[in-house]
């Protein structure tokens, strides 16, 4: 049915739900299901691909839930969306057109500067701050270049977007999360569209690996609004950290 050994998706299935669980969080939940499906055997692009059909539902989830418990107006993000769409539907495109190399090199340096950030900031809790940047300028600034990079390559987006809105948006660690998550699932789906142009998503594994995901995200989402920034802060240094390691794992081995 799905072209894989029946054992490999239980497991891919398996690493959907607990990216799912992550990513609701903290994000970064594409640090375990791309590697899992290149793992599996599928194309490079074709995971990407896939990944996003997953990933899409996830995010989309989690916003459900953190919009229903009042942390965030998904109407107020709408341009943001919007804008974050389209950036990850260009980031998609240009896969093939721009040199990532420059950016493996950088994006350890940035997630082991967001880990480090979340575990010695002291202060940092669910309580708002004072704001650096007005939202306009942020859904401008900064939306855009967290969006294409989604859609370009993904892995982190979530973190990115998260530390944004608390040393930028100032936010509290739990309202930032909230945030988060509609610009994610926008960006997700714009580089899912993308993707579907250029290649073939394994459609029915994608659509078997986000029912798992939207069960990772709801359990996820419910202790983040349970336990708050307690939770949020070492799920985020975490991720982030297992995240930079694996792309100097990558780089190191190449």
């Amino acid at each position: 049915m799905f072209g894989l050994d029946p054992q490999i998706v239980i497991l891919l299935v398996a690493a959907a739900f607990a990216a799912g669980f992550i990513d609701s969080i903290a994000g970064g939940g594409g640090l375990v299901t791309v590697p899992a499906l290149l793992l599996a055997g599928i194309p490079p692009v074709q995971a990407l691909a896939t990944n996003k059909v997953q990933g899409a539902f996830g995010a989309a989830t989690a916003a459900i839930r953190y919009a229903r418990r009042g942390l965030v107006d998904p109407r107020k993000q709408l341009g943001a969306a919007l804008i974050a769409f389209v950036a990850g539907l260009a980031g998609a495109l240009m896969v093939s057109f721009i040199p990532t190399d420059a950016l493996r090199y950088i994006l350890p340096v940035l997630l082991i500067a967001t880990a480090l950030f979340f575990a010695l900031k002291p202060g940092l809790d669910d309580l708002d701050r004072t704001e650096r940047i007005p939202p306009l300028a942020f859904a401008a600034l900064i939306v855009p270049a967290v969006g294409f990079y989604d859609g370009l390559l993904g892995p982190g987006a979530g973190a990115f977007y998260m530390i944004a809105f608390v040393t930028l948006a100032g936010y509290g660690v739990l309202k930032a999360t909230a945030h988060t998550k509609l610009l994610n699932f926008a960006s997700n789906l714009g580089g899912l569209i993308a993707f579907a142009a250029v290649t073939k998503p394994l459609w029915l594994l994608g659509f078997a690996m986000a029912a798992a995901q939207v069960a990772g995200a709801t359990l996820g989402s419910h202790l983040a609004m349970k336990i708050g920034a307690r939770v949020i802060k070492p799920l985020l240094v975490v991720t982030s950290s297992a995240l930079a390691l694996r792309l100097i794992w990558q780089l190191l081995a190449a």
